[in-house]
């Protein structure tokens, strides 16, 4: 029995020793993966927006983003595709008018705060309110925002959620009784935690009459699609879709969707998360005139992957304007200590615009027509591999086929290290063992008394 016990603790023993390596530094690189995400700057920036002309012969549509941040595509894609549309006076929101910080440390100055709609619209509310996802959901950090959805709903306006912005309305119990949709990886979840809602899989959208709701990020582009065609009819939201390089238009309807799974391929993330502690990172410009959609494809594409970490920089670090009038505020300028200078942007690439920079060898993204996103990703799958590029596109419910995704198929040094600390630690462990058992056996014998002898 006491074998059997010795036996047992020295199995278990190595077993920790095997798994303790692995797991701290693991646990460790996974929390500052997701923590990166949205990174809040610290430098108090107060810049201010661009204040822009309000059409009143105009409905008003604003996206709004809380105070701790939101997806960047889940914002910024609706938004271009409604301000793009030309039917709309289209704004962000936020319950104060301050930086914000989007996936990937894209820092956004929302148009209004809260106040400043009510005063711009004589207490009237907008007539569409895009929610993105937040990422203190269910924390009371957002009761602003969900207590103002409310309102807004009562008082009339159509709401549109993208991706897991669903979960918002849920929490604010606008979805009690209603159809709605949401991510694949967070449908599940929101099935058990909103058993009063009726989810449904297996869509881009689902419209529950003043309420529309939209699946995973890039799905968010077909519910602004449809909801500017409620507006302004099918040839303004054709249009819209032409504007943005959106393919997939499918006018009355939502496009047809396979309802994705996790799959064996998707251990690839817990790889990237845990175990990828020397993320390249990445300086992205921001220039005058950048489309939201070719600064949401880079955060986005990049923060989705879980295995890039970039920094908004600008030319002289003030902020910039983009295409349909966004504000955002860079946190420096292009630097040598990055792995790469990233310049998105059409009109970037074709002024040249980092050429001050050429000692950093700046990438033009979007030298090249076609979709922003598809840059992106055939350029994360060269700089990353094949693996972690498939799982990004399904996380942003857009479908690769038609790239080149060029590039090592699986991250192997990646996905090797967690063995390679198992092993390091069994040979720590045995070392330990050996050391212990080469003194316990130098140790002096207890010196005998023979019990005949007298004193």
């Amino acid at each position: 029995m006491r074998s059997f016990v010795r036996v047992t603790l020295t199995v278990l023993a190595f077993t920790v020793a095997a798994l303790a390596l692995p797991v701290t530094l693991g646990a460790v690189t996974l929390s500052a993966s997701f923590e990166n995400r949205y990174a809040q700057r610290t430098d108090g920036s107060a810049a201010r927006p661009v204040h822009r002309p309000h059409d009143p012969a105009k409905p008003t549509a604003v996206v709004v983003v809380g105070n701790e941040g939101a997806v960047v595509s889940d914002a910024l894609a609706p938004y271009e595709v409604l301000a793009a549309s030309g039917a709309f006076n289209a704004y962000t929101v936020a319950p104060e008018a301050r930086p914000v910080t989007l996936t990937g440390g894209l820092d956004l100055i929302p148009d209004l705060g809260f106040a400043d709609l009510d005063r711009m619209l004589s207490s009237a509310a907008p007539d569409v309110v895009v929610v993105p996802a937040l990422p203190d959901l269910g924390e009371p950090t957002t009761r602003p925002v969900t207590e103002w959805l409310k309102r807004q709903s009562a008082r009339g306006s159509l709401l549109m959620s993208v991706c897991n912005g669903s979960g918002v309305l849920a929490t604010a119990g606008l979805l009690d009784g209603r159809k709605a949709t949401a991510h694949w990886i967070r449908i599940g979840g929101f099935d058990d935690e909103f058993p009063a809602v009726d989810w449904i899989r297996g869509t881009r959208y689902v419209d529950d009459g003043n309420i529309v709701t939209t699946g995973g990020i890039l799905s968010g582009i077909d519910g602004a699609l449809h909801v500017t065609e409620r507006f302004a009819g099918t040839e303004a939201a054709r249009k819209a879709a032409e504007a943005v390089g959106w393919t997939h238009y499918s006018p009355g309807s939502s496009p047809p969707m396979e309802q994705n799974s996790f799959e064996a391929a998707d251990t690839v993330v817990g790889f990237n998360t845990a175990f990828r502690w020397d993320k390249p990172r990445l300086d992205v410009l921001l220039t005058t005139g950048i489309r939201e959609l070719e600064l949401a494809a880079v955060f986005d594409t990049y923060g989705q992957s879980l295995a890039v970490e970039t920094r908004a920089v600008g030319l002289d670090g003030a902020p910039i304007r983009s295409r349909h009038g966004l504000t955002f505020a860079p946190r420096g300028t292009p630097a040598a200590g990055p792995d790469r200078l990233i310049v998105p942007g059409t009109d970037a690439a074709a002024s040249r615009a980092a050429e001050r920079y050429s000692g950093l060898s700046p990438v033009y993204l979007h030298a090249e027509p076609g979709f922003p996103f598809d840059a992106v990703l055939e350029d994360l799958a060269r700089t990353t591999d094949a693996a972690t590029t498939r799982w990004t596109a399904r996380t942003l419910e857009y479908q690769p086929a038609h790239l080149a995704l060029d590039g090592e198929a699986w991250p192997w040094t990646v996905a090797l290290r967690p063995f390679g600390l198992a092993v390091l630690g069994l040979l720590v462990a045995f070392g330990i063992r050996a050391v212990s058992r080469r003194f316990a056996g130098r140790a002096p014998s207890p010196v005998r008394r023979d019990s005949g002898d007298s004193h």
